[in-house]
């Protein structure tokens, strides 16, 4: 498995765990502060999109994650 392709998993996952946890119909709701998060992750892949910094990009590739071959969020 490539960076982006962990990093989207990721991203989405954080996304939908968030909204579980921030929304008052959701069986698992704990705060509406959780929907920060949701905000949080969303605008680091809009700047990430804009930029080409993704620190989790950098941390994975320290892990010996092989890098994607392009065309990507953060290739």
């Amino acid at each position: 498995m490539t960076t982006e392709r962990i990093i989207r998993i990721m991203a989405g996952t954080f996304v939908l765990i968030s909204l579980a946890l921030g929304i008052e119909e959701s069986p698992i709701f704990i705060s509406k502060w959780f929907l920060a998060f949701t905000a949080f992750v969303g605008f680091n892949l809009l700047q990430s999109g804009f930029t080409g910094f993704c620190p989790p990009e950098k941390l994975l590739a320290k892990m010996g994650v092989k890098k994607s071959d392009g065309g990507g969020c953060c290739s």
